[in-house]
């Protein structure tokens, strides 16, 4: 029987650079794993595709999964913007042997890892908020408003990131990549 794979949980604060790493990282993935896909009811931004970068749901058929318990973790992030992670996205994938890494909040990542006790976590963050900041202006994709409530739900992130097992400090992107990659290394059982 092949042993189960590892659930990988990585969080950070919205413009920390979480995606662009496990975007480069997915470009020649380490060992056996995937990346999970996860479910939003936000409107897809430009380039997005369904089923690739997010499973874009209606609010109805978000909350008809919920009820229907299909979701490992969901959180509404931002009000009426609710992002989960489908079981159907990790079950069969862990049972196969397969890692899987979750790009999720963290309020989905405490529920991700209470459901899998034995996970491994990863916090990305930028040294200062003021980097933060720059970065989310930009990407020119948010108003001004949505700027201000990103940074504010920074900074409520930030005060978990010592409950995750690693942290990664996003200020030089092919450092962070080294970093990052060294991590998941360690956790797949890789050489280095």
């Amino acid at each position: 029987m092949t042993p189960p794979g590892k659930l990988i949980v990585v969080s950070g604060p919205s413009g920390s650079g979480k995606s662009t790493l496990l975007d480069r990282l997915f470009a020649a993935p380490p060992g056996n794993l995937r990346r999970s896909v996860s479910a939003t009811t936000r409107s897809p931004r430009q380039g997005e595709e369904d089923g690739r970068d997010y499973h874009f749901l209606s609010l109805e058929e978000f909350e008809r999964r919920r009820a229907t318990g299909e979701f490992l973790e969901d959180v509404e992030v931002y009000p009426g913007r609710w992002y989960g992670t489908l079981k159907s996205e990790v079950e069969p994938s862990l049972r196969a042997g397969e890692s899987v890494i979750l790009e999720i909040d963290v309020r989905g990542a405490d529920r991700a890892r209470q459901a899998y006790p034995d996970s491994v976590s990863i916090f990305v963050q930028t040294r200062t908020l003021e980097e933060l900041e720059a970065r989310l202006c930009n990407r020119q994709t948010e108003s001004a408003a949505d700027i201000a409530r990103r940074l504010e739900t920074a900074r409520q992130e930030i005060t978990y990131a010592d409950q995750y097992n690693y942290r990664v400090i996003n200020d030089d992107p092919d450092q962070a990549m080294a970093d990052l990659r060294n991590i998941i290394d360690q956790i797949l059982g890789n050489p280095q």
